[in-house]
C-alpha cells in the first residue's frame, strides 16, 4: 500500500522541531558540565605530598680513553734494520732494545776514534813529563791537553752514533703492531710500532660551562664500556682545563682510572658519570610529570579538591623519579595517577594519597616515565 509523505510545509515544521529539541539537549548538557554540577563525576586519582629527599646523581658525558704515556716508535737516522727484537703486543721495560740498525761503519769509526785517543794520551803524557823538567814550554803542554780532550770527545761522538742504531723503549708499556721487518730501510719518522703505558687510563670528556660550579678535583668518576657490559670502572677527576672552548662553550675534564688488568685501551669510547655531592631537593615520580613539547607541568591539588596545572622546571632523573628545581614547594600535593583524565580546574576524588615523595599506590602506569620500582600504598 503506498505511503503518503508529509507536505512541504509539514516537513519544514518537523525539521524546526527537531532542531529545537537538539539545541535544548545540548544546552542542558553544557549547564550540567559546568563546575562538575550535575555533569561528569570527579575524576578518580591518587596523589602524594611533595617532601624533600636526599638526592645524589651524576653528570653524564661521553669520554675518550687515552694512555698514561703514548708514543710512536721511529728511527732518528736513515739505515737498514739488522734485527727486530720484539713482537706485537709485547710488554717491555724502559730501555729495552726494540730494533737494531746496521752499524758496521759506525763501529769502525768508534775503533778509529779510540786509537786516536790512545795516541793523544801518550803524547800528552810525554809532554807533561818534559814540561815538569822544563824542557818544553807550558804552551806546548796546553796544546797537547786540548788535543787529548778533542780525542775523547770524538770517541763519545762515535759511540753516540752507534747508540742511535739501537732503538730502545723510552718507558715501560705495551707495544702495538710491528710495522717493520729485518732488512727494511727506515728513515727519520718511519713508524716502527707504538708504545702505550696503560697502567693508568686518562679519560678526557667535556661538559658545558654551566656545569663548572659542579666540578671539583677528586670527584668520583664511574666509566662504562660496551666492551665490558655491566662493569663500572672507577676513577677520580685529576684535572680541569683552565680554559673554556670559545666555540663550543665547553670545558674539558680529565679523569684517571687505574687499569692494572689492561682491559681499557686507548681510543675506547666510554660513558662517563661524575658523581655530584648529595643534596636535599624536591623529587616526584616521573608518572606525575606532564610533558608538552619543552614545557613540563604537574597537576597540583588546590582547595575544594580541584586541580591546577602548574609549570615546573626539572633537573636530573633517576630510577623513575625526577628532580623539581622550581614550580613546587614542600607540602604541595600533586596528582600521580589518573592525570590522563584531568584538565585545569577539574574536580578529583583521591583514592590513595601518600605523604612520602616518590611513592604511589599500586596501579597500572600511565604516561611517560613509568620505569622504576612499583610504589607501595600508604595513607
Amino acid at each position: 500500500m503506498p505511503v503518503s509523505l508529509p507536505s512541504r510545509p509539514h516537513r519544514v515544521l518537523l525539521a524546526l522541531g527537531l532542531a529545537s529539541l537538539l539545541a535544548a539537549c545540548g544546552k542542558g548538557d553544557a549547564e550540567g558540565g559546568k563546575g562538575g554540577k550535575g555533569g561528569q563525576p570527579p575524576a578518580t586519582v591518587s596523589t602524594l605530598q611533595v617532601q624533600p629527599v636526599r638526592w645524589s646523581d651524576e653528570l653524564k658525558a661521553l669520554g675518550t680513553a687515552n694512555a698514561r704515556e703514548s708514543v710512536t716508535i721511529t728511527a732518528s737516522v736513515s739505515q737498514t734494520i739488522a734485527s727486530v727484537e720484539f713482537d706485537s703486543g709485547d710488554y717491555v721495560k724502559q730501555g729495552q732494545p726494540l730494533v737494531t740498525l746496521v752499524q758496521g761503519q759506525q763501529t769502525a769509526n768508534v775503533a778509529q776514534a779510540q786509537a786516536q785517543l790512545r795516541n793523544a794520551e801518550q803524547l800528552y803524557e810525554r809532554s807533561r813529563k818534559l814540561a815538569d823538567q822544563q824542557l818544553i814550554a807550558r804552551a806546548d803542554l796546553d796544546t797537547q791537553r786540548s788535543a787529548l780532550e778533542a780525542a775523547r770527545a770524538q770517541v763519545a761522538t762515535q759511540r753516540a752514533t752507534v747508540a742511535d742504531r739501537v732503538i730502545r723503549a723510552p718507558f715501560a708499556g705495551v707495544l702495538g703492531l710491528r710495522l717493520v721487518s729485518a732488512g727494511s730501510l727506515v728513515t727519520p719518522g718511519t713508524p716502527i710500532t707504538t708504545l702505550d703505558d696503560v697502567s693508568t687510563i686518562k679519560l678526557d670528556f667535556t661538559f658545558p660551562e654551566a656545569a663548572l660550579s659542579q666540578l671539583a678535583l677528586g670527584q668520583r668518576v664511574n666509566a662504562r664500556s660496551e666492551a665490558w657490559p655491566g662493569e663500572t670502572f672507577v676513577g677520580t677527576v685529576a684535572s680541569i682545563d683552565s680554559r673554556v672552548d670559545p666555540v663550543s662553550r665547553a670545558v674539558t675534564v680529565r679523569a684517571e682510572i687505574p687499569n692494572a688488568d689492561g682491559r681499557l685501551r686507548p681510543g675506547m669510547l666510554l660513558d662517563v658519570g661524575v658523581e655530584r655531592a648529595a643534596r636535599n631537593t624536591l623529587a616526584i615520580p616521573e608518572l606525575a610529570l606532564q610533558q608538552n613539547g619543552t614545557v613540563s607541568s604537574v597537576y597540583r591539588v588546590e582547595a575544594g579538591d580541584q586541580v591546577k596545572e602548574v609549570p615546573v622546571k626539572i633537573g636530573s632523573r633517576r630510577f623513575g623519579e625526577v628532580e623539581i628545581v622550581s614550580g613546587l614547594k614542600a607540602g604541595d600535593r600533586i596528582v600521580v595517577e589518573g592525570t590522563v583524565k584531568l584538565r585545569d580546574g577539574a574536580k578529583i576524588k583521591d583514592v590513595g594519597a601518600n605523604a612520602a615523595t616518590g611513592e604511589a599506590p599500586d596501579a597500572a602506569p600511565q604516561g611517560a616515565g613509568a620505569e622504576g620500582t612499583r610504589p607501595a600504598k600508604g595513607g
